[in-house]
């Protein structure tokens, strides 16, 4: 088996996010969704974006919650520290994705740990400006309470898992959530088109990197996957769907 990577690589310049882009990924948020043209320019001017490299912390959990974000470009991990003294990779997040949090929104600390997986650049905005926003166009606001709420209750279900599932359960779970988000139909078979190791997905399901590395071991010599250096690919679907369930 080829251990060579599939993954096309990101060159991706930090200072690079273009009003271009930055009026796509905006249109695309669901805050902001079915807004017209002009309405996402003047979101847009509200925004400033910041540029990361890979493995440099974004905000930090506890931390004065001051400003909401939005991945313009690259990845970005979300990390949550649990009771059990655990770091739990909550998400990765991909370009249109919102993270962070506001004291306006009943959030005065982050919950989480946000760090760049990728280099990427990522759309800032303050709790002011994110109010005139609000104000401006009341069914986002509606839509912030949501989306919010529903990214509260994923996370709790993400801690839930760690004591009901087993490991296999978990990783096998993990892997068809980042495939339904950004697998690429390719040779190796459903690629996960993101740097992965198996240090993230040992962070993602509560597992030692160890144990999660005899678990995808095992999960290749029965067929279900192929992967590589930086890279899973799922090639049976519906093996991988059963590993879930079991």
């Amino acid at each position: 088996m080829s251990r060579e990577t599939p993954l096309e690589p990101e060159e991706i310049q930090p200072e690079m996010c273009s009003v271009e882009l930055r009026l796509e990924i905006l249109s695309q948020v669901p805050f902001f969704e079915g807004l017209g043209a002009r309405a996402i320019e003047d979101i847009n001017r509200r925004f400033r974006d910041r540029g990361y490299q890979p493995g440099q912390p974004i905000y930090m959990a506890g931390e004065e919650a001051t400003h909401l974000y939005v991945v313009a470009s690259g990845k970005v991990k979300l990390l949550r520290h649990t009771m059990a003294g655990q770091d739990v990779l909550l998400d990765i997040l991909t370009p249109g994705e919102f993270f962070g949090a506001l004291a306006t929104l009943g959030e005065s600390v982050y919950p989480d740990t946000a760090e760049a997986q990728t280099v990427c650049c990522a759309l800032a905005i303050s709790a002011a400006e994110f109010q005139r926003i609000l104000e401006a166009h009341p069914t986002a606001a509606l839509r912030v309470l949501a989306l919010t709420a529903g990214r509260l209750r994923e996370a709790q279900e993400t801690i839930r898992q760690l004591s009901a599932h087993t490991v296999r359960q978990r990783i096998a779970t993990t892997l068809l959530k980042l495939a339904e988000k950004v697998g690429e139909e390719r040779e190796e078979g459903l690629l996960i088109q993101m740097p992965l190791s198996r240090q993230d997905v040992a962070d993602m399901t509560g597992a030692t990197p160890e144990t999660t590395s005899r678990v995808l071991s095992d999960f290749r010599k029965q067929g279900l996957i192929r992967s590589g250096r930086q890279w899973i690919a799922i090639v049976d679907w519906e093996g991988v769907v059963r590993e879930a369930a079991e």
